[in-house]
């Protein structure tokens, strides 16, 4: 504990705390009070609430190839300082289109919305790798993941809380208002020139498309060439199908099987136990950091959260359903945290947008096509406790996987080894 809030003395570092935590805290009081409004207005169409977290994710898929490759040639900082001022401008043209009411104009703008945000994960992770240590990276991601736990602990009661008193143009307010709040809070860091700009100053009109393919392809050849970071990035794929999962599941488990009635305010609750949880089990994570190997601390959280969520299949009471979430809650933090810190340890800086930007697709691949399944197939052929059984399945797979493959890796290949892997320089390219 006493290591994570010297970390957050540090002024950059807290300033790029604060932006994540203020642009995703918005983002996830306006995706809940979204939620709510598409089952309340269309309560006999699920698939709507399912296409708004597809408006969220499938963008990815739109822009994968250039966020990563700006991440790595252009200014970090302007990149995501601009991802919020341009996400607070859409968050305001937003409310027009609710209040006209137009569903493909809402999704088109959320899709929009969405894909200017994927810019900033790469960007502002790059800089955090930049500002830090090595020995600061676990510490790191056991603040990012007690960021997470109070998106859990307090943006779906808020956005919910929102939603009944001030109704949907409320939370899309505090959206904008948030994005705006990220971009100072970027614009306020000190940040020195090679963290920005490691490979050097670029302009955005060098950066041709096959520039950009050939950079992109790069991301792709180091990642190949790096036995460790491959059997990593291939268990992001199985993570994407449970982000999609657990992303509508526990509404529809409680719309549709424990508590038809009262869903909202048991959904509130939920979330409070889950992000509790999440913010204690944080804490124990953050604390065997130092004292577990990461890769034994990724298995652990993998096996037990798989098991835990399968299980929440069985559930036929709502008790029994905040027990097992509470349990899943306590160990996925394990998983973030050792992925958190691993990742920028075994990657080089000059390399890590590009890395990034194959992360994100991969995953968002995963999470958009298992949406995409629910929307068309959700109380047809597939069942909520189905549904369950594939998330937690996929878990607990991933688990022994990386149990088997990463210990022989890791001894081949430790930790500091990523930055004795070639990188791809692409100087045949020209830019001018």
């Amino acid at each position: 504990m006493k290591n994570l809030f010297k970390l957050f003395q540090k002024s950059n570092y807290r300033n790029l705390f604060l932006a994540t935590l203020t642009s995703q805290m918005g983002s996830v009081i306006g995706m809940t009070a979204f939620m709510f409004y598409l089952l309340d207005r269309f309560s006999e169409q699920p698939a709507y609430a399912t296409i708004t977290e597809l408006m969220y994710s499938l963008p990815t898929l739109a822009v994968f190839f250039l966020v990563g490759v700006l991440a790595d040639k252009m200014d970090r900082q302007k990149i995501a300082a601009n991802c919020d001022w341009i996400s607070s401008i859409l968050s305001i043209v937003l409310l027009g289109a609710v209040y006209i009411g137009w569903m493909p104009l809402i999704f088109t703008i959320l899709f929009v919305r969405s894909a200017i945000s994927k810019f900033f994960g790469p960007a502002e992770t790059s800089l955090v790798q930049g500002v830090l240590s090595k020995d600061e990276y676990a510490s790191a991601a056991g603040l990012n993941q007690m960021t997470q736990s109070m998106f859990n602990l307090f943006g779906s009661a808020i956005g919910a809380i929102i939603y009944w008193n001030l109704g949907l143009f409320g939370a899309i307010i505090l959206d904008a208002v948030t994005f705006a709040a990220s971009a100072l809070f970027i614009r306020a860091c000190k940040i020195s020139e090679d963290v920005r700009l490691p490979n050097g100053a670029h302009k955005f009109k060098e950066l041709k498309v096959k520039a950009v393919l050939v950079d992109f392809k790069a991301g792709m050849t180091y990642i190949l060439g790096h036995k460790l970071l491959l059997t990593l990035i291939s268990g992001f794929f199985f993570f994407g199908i449970v982000n999609g999962g657990l992303s509508v599941m526990p509404a529809f488990i409680l719309k549709y099987k424990l508590a038809p009635e009262t869903y909202e305010q048991i959904m509130v609750m939920l979330s409070i136990v889950f992000g509790i949880g999440i913010l204690v089990g944080s804490v124990v994570a953050s604390i065997v950091a130092n004292k577990l190997k990461l890769r034994l601390m990724l298995v652990i959280g993998l096996i037990v959260s798989g098991s835990f969520i399968a299980t929440q299949a069985l559930v036929s009471e709502i008790y029994a359903l905040f027990i097992l979430n509470a349990i899943v809650a306590l160990f996925l933090p394990f998983i973030n945290i050792a992925i958190g810190g691993w990742l920028p340890s075994i990657v080089n800086p000059k390399m890590m947008g590009r890395v990034q930007g194959w992360i994100s697709p991969l995953m968002m691949l995963s999470h958009s096509t298992t949406l995409g399944i629910i929307a068309l197939t959700f109380q047809k052929s597939l069942t909520i406790e189905a549904l369950f059984w594939i998330v937690g399945g996929c878990l607990t797979v991933v688990g022994v996987f990386f149990a088997l493959l990463l210990p022989r890796f890791d001894e081949e290949d430790p930790d500091q080894a990523g930055e004795d892997v070639p990188i791809k320089e692409t100087k045949e390219i020209e830019y001018a």
